[in-house]
């Protein structure tokens, strides 16, 4: 694509050097640069792409875009106010605005967005719909899988695989839509069919520093869909945003289980084996089931069946397709071990996470529950000691340890948690090392206990602050069982 093309609608400042050239990929990696490449330079939070413009120009970069002074020869140099702000219509003109191709469907929420897009996904495909999924585990495209490093990528990878999925001929995109991707901009110029909010607890702080600027941020999703805004009014936040968010021209449709809604629950059943319901449409009634157990499932459940709706698919199909999701890595997940006691892997790594899994643990455990918990490092401190408290409320036995440390003290970060747990009546022990942490969990346990594991669900990693080494706890668990403990 010429640049002179590449450039349309983005407000530059000044440029140097001809637009007549062909640019033959776009990268803000500078070790990524091909020949013929555009560079754009991101003024970032931990480096600044400016001081690579040297090296983008040895492995052939074509042209740079930058927002400051750069001395550089050979390449033609485009000036904007804010490169980071520019990407994602860059990255759209030169993938073809691919979601004008495609029915993209955005979930935002603290939590259940990782459960509703498989669950939407299930549905829309048993419709003989072809859908992608993009999030926190993985982006799948048809028979394709990438493994995801966070939860919505920049807005130049975004557009790529959007590029990818239209031409694989995908009729819809599922995507997780977190509040950094919509208050750094990288969502910007994607066309959103259906947007969906599940919930607002606290979490990410350190970066929006209020929960109303985290709303806020999230409330951005529904100004820019097409076809449908769907809110989930049990929250609180929902409530708000929903009543902010009526006067727009996209219908609204809400859902609930307490609060009077379009699309509702009610004969609620939970097991250890999946939870079952009366679903509740303004056009039909059906009982459906879910594998997955929790009343925070049935809230997943639905606003996934609220987007079927939106897109006109049949009771049976949303039937079928739920009852087709038998797991989601990380997500209440059993691990097969031939042991008397239960071992369940679940990512909740925020006060309102743990606390919906071990209220679910709670319905149907029959002996104690052994929680093994950390929080992360470098990320918002306030809810470390919340934690604590909620683990110590609703467990029996609770194992403190480490999670992404990160550049942070594992034991700061466990001590800040253990401030909580005091505040309960719960037994309890402090073991930094988190493979020792599970083997002591594990050597605890007696029949019919449960010991759920928290906090790094889908992860194979841990991020230390020299490193990030592999963890996988199913291999972990597995590997305690074989040393016989």
């Amino acid at each position: 694509m010429k640049l002179s093309l590449l450039m349309n609608g983005i407000g530059t400042l000044t440029v140097t050097g001809s637009t007549d050239i062909e640019i033959t990929g776009i990268t803000y990696d500078s070790r990524k640069v091909a020949k013929g490449n555009l560079f754009i330079c991101i003024s970032g939070f931990n480096a600044d792409g400016h001081a690579f413009t040297g090296d983008a120009r040895e492995r052939g970069a074509a042209a740079v875009l930058v927002e400051k002074d750069v001395h550089t020869e050979g390449m033609t140099v485009v000036r904007v106010a804010d490169t980071r702000a520019t990407m994602p219509l860059l990255s759209a003109n030169f993938f073809g605005h691919p979601t004008e191709q495609l029915k993209l469907i955005g979930i935002t929420g603290t939590n259940g967005k990782t459960t509703t897009t498989y669950l939407i996904k299930s549905i829309f495909e048993a419709a003989g719909r072809r859908t992608g999924l993009l999030g926190t585990i993985s982006t799948q495209i048809g028979d394709k899988v990438y493994v995801s490093s966070r939860t919505t990528p920049e807005s130049l990878d975004l557009q790529s695989l959007f590029r990818e999925m239209a031409d694989m001929h995908m009729d819809y995109a599922v995507m997780e839509v977190s509040s950094h991707s919509l208050e750094l901009g990288r969502v910007d110029y994607c066309r959103f069919s259906i947007g969906i909010f599940s919930n607002l607890t606290q979490d990410h702080l350190d970066f929006h520093k209020t929960l109303e600027n985290y709303r806020d941020a999230k409330k951005k999703l529904f100004f820019r869909t097409a076809d449908a805004n769907i809110i989930n009014i049990d929250d609180v936040h929902g409530r708000i945003i929903a009543e902010e968010i009526k006067a727009l021209k996209t219908p609204l449709i809400t859902y609930g289980i307490d609060n009077t809604a379009d699309i509702m629950a009610r004969d609620i059943r939970i097991d250890s084996k999946g939870v079952s319901f009366i679903l509740t449409t303004p056009l039909y009634e059906t009982e459906l089931r879910i594998k997955i157990p929790g009343k925070f499932n049935v809230y997943n459940a639905l606003a996934a069946a609220s987007a079927a709706y939106a897109a006109g698919i049949d009771k049976e199909t949303v039937r079928m397709g739920l009852y087709q999701v038998s797991s989601v890595p990380g997500r209440s997940e059993i691990v097969e071990t031939n042991t008397a006691y239960t071992v369940i892997i679940d990512y909740a790594h925020t006060p309102d996470g743990l606390e919906n899994i071990l209220k679910t643990v709670n319905q149907y455990a029959k002996g104690r529950i052994i929680t093994v918990f950390g929080c992360g490092g470098n990320r918002d401190k306030e809810k470390r000691p919340v934690m604590g408290k909620i683990a110590g409320e609703l467990s029996d036995y609770a194992v403190i340890t480490s999670d992404n440390p990160r550049s942070e003290e594992p034991m700061e970060i466990i001590n800040q948690i253990e401030a909580g747990i005091k505040s309960t009546d719960c037994d309890y022990i402090c073991i930094e090392n988190r493979r020792d942490a599970i083997k002591f969990a594990l050597t605890t346990a007696k029949p019919e206990d449960i010991v759920l594991i928290a906090g790094k669900g889908h992860e194979t990693y841990q991020v230390l602050k020299d490193k990030t080494i592999p963890f996988d706890e199913r291999e972990i668990v597995q590997a305690l069982l074989r040393e016989e403990i």
